[in-house]
């Protein structure tokens, strides 16, 4: 792009190129808002990082136009085998297996899919639909006013964007620009290394777990990337200990930790060093810039929660910026992304910090299919005696008439839908805002969002 790209102005400028920040552009563009997705590296950061979808965000990601690709590139978690001199001595599951009534999905499971080939999928999305990620643009500074945010790059240009989003990590820029602080901190001394390496003598079906041994070394674990030749190494060190990032490095603790030798060890990719931290913003939102993904929320990387937790962020976010822009709802709508997604991050924050303390499992809460806004004010439950489904919830994958109920709702829409145990308002993420035994006081409920041109859907559902 020009430097006049720069120096002009977009409706949101999203600041970060990870999950969270192209889910958010491809949301906007799908709904015609002029944003823009800057990111201050050369080009989406490497490495398999976050590798675990759950089910939720895979249903967010059909919904976004990118399923088929994200299963194709992935695959399933294998189970894993743990290792004592190197011999196999036991097997671990992972995950918990899916309980009968757990809520409905056509997704049971996480999908492992490298972070990077993640991003490269959401990127092509977000372009197919119009939309642009500016590499090399690092924002060292925002300001705002009544009308909008300007950003400041490093390179001294600014833009100008009616809203702004922190999507730059648990190291954001921008939300230290806007004096934010989180609360929390480190949650485990013991500091990790990640690394992506390719070991051709380990079997691939297998996530291999190695305790620590007798020679004082601690644990690691080595897993297989699906749709790659690569595993993931995490290897735990002792605190204070100076991690050696270097190709040799990820080799000797391999080494230390395993049966295998240095030599068993054919490439070495991305590495990093990893400090297990749990924190929370202090808020998510500070006039017309709000916070998302990692900016806002740090994990433990134990439960696999983080990375979806930020793509649901986007996913909140990005109907209700679509609805204000547009004139077609009033910018109090976007008071209740905190108000929705602060205590859901607060939550999943809990979550993951007891599993990586051996305190829970990985079970039905990892999957964040029941996750819900009850509680919110856009959640309006009008029914004396509620069913299953309730204002706030999420609308489960069913089969009504034979017909999927997501296939309905999918789209940047609202959704009327009517079935045996009521009629529901359905919000463009798939969440109910309004339910009642008729459509009576859904007019009321329109009028206070600004609503207009739903869609409708009437079916008998099925019961229990």
């Amino acid at each position: 792009m020009d430097r006049q790209r720069y120096t002009s102005s977009v409706d949101v400028l999203i600041v970060g190129a990870g999950p969270t920040g192209l889910a958010l552009g491809i949301d906007l563009a799908r709904r015609g808002v002029d944003a823009l997705v800057v990111e201050r590296g050369a080009a989406l950061a490497p490495g398999s990082r976050g590798k675990g979808l759950q089910p939720r965000t895979l249903e967010v990601y059909e919904d976004l136009g990118v399923l088929d690709e994200i299963l194709a590139a992935g695959g399933p978690y294998p189970t894993g085998t743990v290792w004592t001199d190197g011999r196999q001595t036991g097997e671990h599951r992972i995950f918990d297996p899916v309980q009968e009534g757990e809520e409905g999905s056509r997704f049971t499971v996480p999908w492992m899919v490298p972070q990077w080939r993640n991003q490269e999928i959401l990127r092509a999305r977000l372009e197919e639909l119009g939309g642009t990620v500016a590499f090399g643009r690092e924002v060292v500074g925002v300001d705002q006013d009544a009308d909008g945010v300007t950003a400041r790059f490093a390179s001294g240009e600014e833009i100008r964007a009616r809203y702004a989003v922190a999507a730059d990590g648990g190291r954001s820029t921008v939300r230290r620009a806007l004096g934010i602080a989180m609360t929390g901190g480190t949650i485990d001394p013991d500091p990790l290394l990640v690394a992506d390496v390719r070991i051709p003598a380990l079997d691939r079906d297998r996530w291999h777990v190695f305790p620590p041994s007798g020679r004082g070394a601690s644990w690691a674990s080595i897993c297989p990337l699906a749709g790659t030749e690569d595993f993931q190494l995490v290897a735990r060190f002792p605190e204070g200990t100076d991690i050696d990032l270097s190709p040799a490095g990820v080799r000797e603790a391999i080494a230390e930790r395993t049966h295998l030798t240095a030599e068993d060890v054919t490439e070495v990719g991305w590495s990093s060093d990893f400090r297990p931290r749990a924190a929370l913003a202090d808020r998510f939102r500070e006039g017309r810039v709000f916070l998302a993904g990692d900016a806002a929320h740090i994990h433990s990387p134990a439960g696999g929660q983080g990375l979806n937790t930020s793509v649901q962020d986007a996913y909140n976010l990005g109907w209700k910026l679509g609805a204000v822009l547009s004139g077609r709802a009033p910018q109090a709508l976007l008071d209740t992304y905190e108000e929705e997604r602060r205590p859901v991050a607060e939550h999943v924050l809990g979550l993951s910090t007891a599993i990586h303390r051996d305190e829970a499992r990985r079970g039905a809460g990892t999957r964040q299919l029941g996750l819900h806004y009850r509680g919110s004010s856009l959640s309006e439950e009008t029914r004396p005696a509620p069913g299953t489904l309730r204002a706030g919830d999420r609308v489960p994958d069913l089969t009504v008439d034979g017909v999927r109920l997501f296939d309905r709702l999918r789209g940047p829409d609202w959704t009327l839908l009517t079935l045996d145990e009521g009629v529901f308002l359905v919000r463009p993420d798939g969440h109910v805002g309004w339910a009642g035994e008729s459509e009576t006081g859904a007019a009321a409920y329109r009028e206070r969002l600004g609503l207009r041109g739903e869609r409708s859907f009437s079916g008998v559902a099925p019961r229990g």
